[in-house]
């Protein structure tokens, strides 16, 4: 019986290899030659309770009726789909709430069937199976969800047995855990907060709040989160990921169970478990399912419903990416290396929190560190572990801060420093001196864009002598999503968005400008990654004549823009006009300023 004559059918036909493979040469997706090899190395496999699905993406075949492309298995389950009459969806684990689709039914009727619930609405529940000719489970779920009307769609075998095993194991943790005696009630207000130490200390022991805990970090590595907020409420705690720079709802846990997780992590994160009066900063090291490191930053901040915690991760492959993966590229990349291959003096990094100071640090210095060069950092908090470097971090507490740093580090023979940031007088003072001496010092400071870096430092009450003498110049920074490569497409031109990027430039308006249409693997967003965009001022003999006590930044920036420095907006829109970003993404990270 075909595919779509078993499609006309009630009764269960489950998925045949033999009938799969006859349809695929019937329908010009595979050739003769090939459906008989597939039959001879797959007859053997098909004891292992497969789907057959899986059996032919296994081996690889080509797709013959798409050349160049091969029958993997999101291919044959789009190809299934459209046989059967039924939606071909590709499961995206963030748009679902795990906590009530796993309700549906039972961890061994869904795993039995090989169906899993996807959302469940007032009037609908959509259910999604790789067997779209079983039909025996229907009367059962019809029966649970009195009501409602039952949607059936079709998605990838391999993804239905993985998700199902990952939301029924995390749901039946947290019910265990719910279950273990914690009183709901202990969280409803700031007074009871502190009353929660020694039980909190207790659960995050118990190995459902391990499984948790484990199974959030293994997701937030999955989806390319780059960190992982744990928010109390007073019923419900959040957990949300933020996911090239924009924060995804993920997974909402019961109070109690919020709170054992976050102590879990303090515990592993080397911190007070007891103390939830004051902010805490911690770290650890962890290893994703393929053995690849990661290092967490932890930091907690008490609010009136407990704790919230943010867990900021840094993959050290970043370490190994060259400045043009980064985005640093051409003759921005030539003006910061002649900057930073100075012998001595002042480099600055200026960005907002988030915006890619750290990265750009970190692969500079990782270049810099040769056999012959002694790099020593000052860092609040140290982010990555780097055995190239010396690092040393701020303890306040103990009165070391990045005054005292530097002027320790002046004092271990070091030939670069980076200063994590220069927050006030004394730190900047201590940087000019190590540059007058003779070392690169290269830090950040928070401020809008590159110019603005002069007059943050003239504030602090830096002379402007001293900043003439010792600043080899300023790079400001933003990071931009990246177009998804799967699905962005040439779109229609934005005369006006190009025309206020590129003021006062007058630059001609590319041929193709692209926009990202949405797809699954960028989930709709439109956007997969980010690149950095920067705006570099060099302090030119003309640059550093205009640094006064009163210096006029607005002459500031035109002499830099007249010195070849290109605005953050500009920089942005040569990655337009390469296909890289949309306008849209360049306005919304880069600052606006007389000149653009």
């Amino acid at each position: 019986m075909s595919l779509q004559e078993a499609n006309q059918k009630k009764p269960d036909i489950s998925l045949n290899l033999r009938t799969l493979v006859d349809d695929l040469v019937k329908d010009g997706r595979l050739s003769n030659e090939d459906s008989e090899l597939l039959g001879l190395k797959t007859r053997r496999k098909e004891q292992l309770n497969w789907n057959p699905i899986e059996l032919i993406a296994e081996e690889n075949l080509p797709d013959q009726g798409n050349p160049g492309r091969f029958l993997d298995q999101e291919t044959l389950t789009r190809w299934l789909a459209e046989k059967a009459r039924q939606q071909y969806i590709r499961i995206d684990p963030l748009k679902i709430d795990s906590t009530v689709v796993t309700r549906v039914m039972s961890y061994e009727f869904a795993q039995r069937h090989q169906i899993l619930a996807l959302e469940v609405k007032e009037d609908e529940v959509v259910i999604v199976s790789a067997q779209p000719y079983v039909h025996s489970w229907e009367a059962t779920i019809e029966q649970s969800q009195p009501g409602k009307i039952l949607t059936r769609v079709i998605a990838n075998p391999a993804d239905i047995r993985r998700y199902t095993t990952e939301f029924y194991t995390m749901a039946r943790s947290v019910n265990k855990a719910t279950a273990a005696g914690l009183k709901a009630s202990s969280l409803s207000n700031l007074e009871q907060m502190l009353e929660l130490g020694q039980i909190d200390q207790m659960e995050a022991n118990d190995a459902h709040i391990v499984n948790i805990v484990d199974w959030l970090l293994n997701y937030a590595f999955t989806q390319r989160a780059s960190d992982i907020h744990l928010e109390p409420r007073r019923e419900k705690g959040r957990v949300r990921f933020r996911i090239d720079g924009v924060l995804h709802l993920v997974y909402e846990l019961p109070a109690t169970v919020m709170t054992a997780v976050i102590s879990r992590l303090k515990t592993l994160g080397r911190m007070d478990v007891a103390e939830k009066r004051r902010p805490q900063d911690g770290r650890l090291k962890t290893k994703t399912v393929d053995q690849h490191e990661v290092e967490l930053r932890l930091s907690t901040l008490p609010t009136a419903h407990g704790e919230k915690m943010v867990m900021r991760i840094f993959d050290p492959d970043i370490l190994l990416q060259t400045f043009s993966q980064l985005g640093l590229a051409n003759e921005d990349y030539d003006r910061w290396e002649s900057m930073v291959q100075n012998p001595n003096g002042i480099v600055l990094v200026t960005g907002p929190t988030g915006s890619g100071k750290t990265t750009t640090l970190y692969t500079s210095l990782k270049h810099l560190a040769t056999d012959d060069v002694n790099v020593c950092t000052i860092e609040d908090p140290i982010e990555m572990v780097e055995p190239s470097f010396n690092q040393m971090q701020v303890h306040h507490n103990i009165g070391l801060t990045f005054a005292d740093g530097v002027r320790a580090l002046l004092r271990q023979d070091p030939d670069i420093i980076m200063v994590g940031e220069i927050r006030d007088l004394e730190t900047a003072e201590m940087a000019i001196q190590a540059a007058l001496t003779g070392h690169l010092v290269i830090s950040t400071l928070h401020t809008n864009d590159a110019p603005s870096a002069i007059t943050r430092l003239l504030e602090l009450g830096v002379a402007p002598y001293l900043i003439k003498a010792t600043v080899l110049g300023v790079m400001a920074q933003r990071l931009v999503r990246t177009l998804c490569p799967k699905c962005k497409h040439q779109g229609d031109p934005d005369p006006d968005g190009w025309r206020v990027l590129t003021e006062p430039w007058k630059m001609k308006m590319p041929v193709r400008m692209y926009h990202g249409v949405g797809c699954l693997d960028c989930r709709d967003t439109g956007y997969m990654g980010r690149q950095g965009i920067y705006e570099l001022l060099r302090m030119s003999d003309t640059v550093k004549e205009l640094i006064q006590a009163e210096t006029d930044i607005g002459r500031l920036r035109l002499t830099g823009m007249k010195e070849g420095m290109k605005t953050l907006r500009l920089s942005g829109a040569m990655k337009v006009a390469q296909g890289d970003t949309t306008i849209a993404e360049v306005l919304r990270v880069a600052p606006f300023s007389g000149t653009q």
